[in-house]
């Protein structure tokens, strides 16, 4: 089981850093991108929370021009990152932007207390309103910690 899920997270780390170093993707059908999470630290209940290097926060889009079909994002660790504790009061939000760069929807995830490894929120199907972008966001304690986007074109 543990050598299952280390095959699986060292997979996807794999190909999420071949991914990262990629400006963001169109989602003519699927876009699928990755970037790192960096180490930092928060306070949990007076508890001070590292979270190290080894992970990789992930946001898929499925979809054809202004439709979305589905659309995730999610965090895997490796390594030593694997064994910490995760991630405590997350929260992850989608937003929406034109062209010009204007937000004009956001989509927020609720709040999860307890403390996650691998967090993961699913957003429903949508047909937006104008071309533009899609970003996943990833809120540890109230900060926003990593983001992902994607264009979304004709």
């Amino acid at each position: 089981m543990a050598l299952q899920y280390l095959r699986r997270v060292v997979t996807t780390l794999a190909a999420a850093a071949c991914l990262a170093l990629a400006p963001p993707t169109t989602a003519h059908a699927t876009a699928l991108g990755s970037a790192p999470v960096r180490t930092f630290e928060y306070s949990v209940g007076g508890m001070t929370v590292k979270v190290p290097t080894g992970c990789m926060f992930t946001h898929i889009v499925r979809g054809s021009g202004r439709k979305i079909t589905y659309q995730n994002a999610g965090v895997d660790c490796a390594f030593v990152a694997a064994l910490s504790s995760g991630f405590c009061n997350w929260r992850i939000d989608f937003t929406y932007a034109d062209t010009d760069n204007r937000t004009y929807r956001t989509s927020r995830g609720k709040t999860h207390s307890e403390c996650k490894i691998d967090p993961m929120r699913n957003n429903s199907p949508q047909t937006l309103p104008r071309f533009g972008r899609t970003c996943a966001h990833l809120y540890v304690n109230g900060v926003r910690r990593v983001s992902q986007c994607h264009h979304i074109t004709k």
